[in-house]
């Protein structure tokens, strides 16, 4: 597939499993990601299609996704995630069922762990 480019085995990869650039700079300060089993909804630019996926890591800068269907590194996409709404981001990488989006702007990932709060009448 043209612009597939999966992540390198043994964690040297530039692309973390988040989405976001792995790469640091010396003293830099580890990024904090979050493992989970989120559903998100994830439309990709210029398609009114949405598709429900399972977010499996989740920090400030990016997510990693199961994700089957195609796409390419660089596509632009909207991910609503609960807790948080939606944001925009684009293709880091996909490989094997999951897919790595880098967002645009920097979210609170402890958003998308609170709890849903249901009211009912009564």
């Amino acid at each position: 597939m043209e612009g597939f480019f999966p992540p390198k085995a043994g964690g040297d990869s530039l692309a973390g499993d988040d989405g976001t650039n792995g790469a640091q700079g010396a003293g830099a300060a580890p990024r904090s990601r979050d493992s989970l089993f989120l559903l998100a909804r994830l439309v990709f630019a210029g398609s009114d299609e949405s598709r429900d996926v399972r977010v499996r890591n989740l920090s400030a800068g990016g997510l990693m996704a199961e994700y089957d269907g195609r796409c390419a590194i660089g596509d632009a996409v909207t991910v609503t995630l609960r807790g948080i709404g939606e944001v925009e981001g684009k293709v880091a990488w996909a490989a094997e069922g999951r897919i790595g989006i880098a967002l645009d702007s920097q979210i609170d990932p402890k958003k998308a762990r609170k709890p849903v709060v249901v009211r009912t009448r009564g």
